[in-house]
């Protein structure tokens, strides 16, 4: 495989990652207080502690960020339009599915 398309497999579940967590901090600014803006960021940091332990290891990655996706639509199911659930879920799925080609291409050139 080309060394520019294996780096852009590598670095594009991380990016689309880092910007999903920014995209969903947006949400905590509506918060009044202190204690409320922790408690909307709870998804932010969910997010980035999946990040930091997918970094190295992209098969955690391939599984935790669609199954949290799937968590996500199982408990909002019903609240919001159907669009809604494609922006929150589906970059989740398409972090999930990134992560997912990262590990196989780096299992088959067999990159530490």
């Amino acid at each position: 495989m080309v060394p520019g398309a294996v780096r852009s497999i590598y670095w594009a579940p991380r990016i689309l990652c880092l910007g999903f967590a920014g995209f969903v901090s947006i949400f905590a600014l509506d918060a009044g207080t202190f204690s409320a803006l922790l408690l909307h960021l709870l998804p932010t940091l969910l997010v980035l502690f999946l990040l930091a332990l997918a970094w190295r290891r992209e098969l955690i990655g391939a599984v935790a960020f669609p199954l949290l996706g799937i968590l996500y639509i199982l408990w909002a199911w019903g609240r919001f339009p159907f669009g809604v659930y494609l922006a929150v879920a589906g970059p989740m799925f398409l972090v999930g599915g990134l992560f997912l080609a990262n590990w196989v291409v780096k299992r088959r050139a067999r990159i530490p």
